[in-house]
């Protein structure tokens, strides 16, 4: 294995796990997923959010409601969560399970829907929303920041699997 190689694997050479990397791994697949799911909600209409969003500030509206702009939607879903994972990573990685996800999650939430999100057009206000959008909304969030968090702590802290193998029963 190359010098470039060795320095881009997600495992150390002293079995530790590469934080950058694994963030950046989390957050794609934290992206894809709930992106998904916020897809498939917006679809069968649990939620008037349209998939691009977050891209409301930069791209047309009418874009964002094609095809390609939901697909466009969902790539910066998966943008924001990669963000979301490393900043998760480098501060709150130590601190074991659940429930710092979930909360990290509700406050991802509170800060798109509640505050910059609709002073920078990406949501309506949350009187304008409805209650169906801001449950299911609310719930996916919850869910990401499960999946990031709990996903994460398990990774960096869990010490069985750290130990020599010589040491396990």
């Amino acid at each position: 294995m190359g010098t470039h190689a060795a320095a881009y694997s997600q495992k150390t050479q002293e079995g530790n796990t590469n934080p950058l990397i694994f963030a950046v791994e989390i957050g794609f697949f934290a992206g894809f997923i709930w992106g998904g799911v916020h897809w498939i909600f917006y679809v069968l209409r649990f939620t008037k959010v349209t998939p691009g969003f977050l891209g409301e500030p930069f791209l047309r509206h009418s874009f964002l409601e094609s095809g390609l702009g939901q697909l466009a939607g969902w790539l910066l879903f998966i943008a924001l969560s990669v963000i979301a994972s490393i900043i998760y990573v480098f501060l709150f990685r130590k601190i074991k399970g659940p429930w710092p996800g979930i909360i990290y999650g509700i406050v991802w939430w509170c800060v798109i829907f509640a505050l910059a999100g609709p002073s920078l057009g990406m949501v309506e206000p949350l009187n304008r929303i409805g209650w169906n959008t801001i449950v299911s909304e609310f719930c996916l969030f919850l869910l990401w920041g499960l999946f990031i968090g709990y996903t994460i702590a398990f990774e960096f802290t869990d010490e069985r699997k750290r130990e020599p193998e010589k040491a396990k029963v």
